[in-house]
């Protein structure tokens, strides 16, 4: 009798449209590709909705998906493309080039726009892979959460002078460890830590034993994270199903 009713209650559509679903989301992670370099794929995001500070009310987070190297950018919630594309110019592009790919929570029409304008300002035509998958990144949140945590220690209490703290924010984070790569991200991307000396003096390191200290360094990041990747699809994947397989004429 049990079984009569279970099977008349699933044919019924109404029913099925209307009532709550309680099984598992469907569709299983998939990661984003582990990039080939430093600063060839890029995670961008804005914090927003802050006290203003000399006029900044946000924050665009910009972060080497690959070194896990971070560039924090004071900037405002009615930013245009066009703005977005010159700000990219002074602190992403004059630094580190062009990138192959951009992931976005803001969704692959906001990246377009943007790409499209800072393709105008560089007068220059390039595709871009432009990739939008809220889960299978998460990295910039995660800075979010680090660089807002950052800030309520030592802001003013007036909250109104957080923008002269995020340079020194940006070199605090690039210089911890990353869960992820287990490096420090300054360290990977330059082959040696800062100095916080007030004169530099260099250890005059040949340039063939640099390179090849680099490409250690590299190697060590990719295998960490191939691995973080792998830990976060088993995360993610316990709270997933594998979507059915629906034939056609199926309902």
């Amino acid at each position: 009798m049990n079984q009569i009713i279970k099977d008349d209650v699933s044919s019924f559509q109404q029913c099925s449209r209307n009532k709550n679903i309680h099984h598992k989301k469907f569709g299983l992670l998939k990661p984003l590709q582990i990039p080939s370099g430093p600063w060839n794929s890029l995670s961008m995001d804005f914090i927003t909705q802050l006290p203003l500070s000399s006029n900044f009310d946000s924050i665009l987070v910009v972060v080497d998906r690959f070194s896990k190297m971070a560039i924090f950018i004071p900037t405002y919630s009615t930013i245009t493309s066009l703005e977005l594309a010159q700000i990219f110019i002074n602190h992403v592009f004059s630094k580190h080039g062009l990138p192959i790919s951009i992931v976005s929570d803001r969704g692959s029409s906001f990246v377009s726009s943007f790409w499209t304008q800072l393709c105008q300002q560089l007068k220059i035509s390039r595709d871009l892979s432009t990739a939008f998958h809220p889960e299978t990144d998460g990295q910039t949140e995660r800075v979010n959460q680090i660089l807002e945590q950052y800030l309520r220690m030592y802001v003013s209490y007036h909250q109104d002078d957080w923008h002269t703290w995020l340079p020194l924010a940006e070199f605090a984070y690039n210089n911890a460890e990353h869960s992820s790569t287990k490096q420090f991200p300054f360290f990977t991307i330059y082959g040696r830590n800062p100095s916080f000396h007030s004169i530099y003096i260099s250890q005059d390191t040949p340039a063939g034993k640099l390179s090849t200290k680099l490409q250690s360094i590299q190697q060590v990041v990719k295998e960490e994270l191939e691995s973080a990747i792998k830990h976060f699809k088993k995360y993610v994947d316990r709270n997933t199903a594998i979507p059915p397989d629906f034939q056609p004429g199926d309902q």
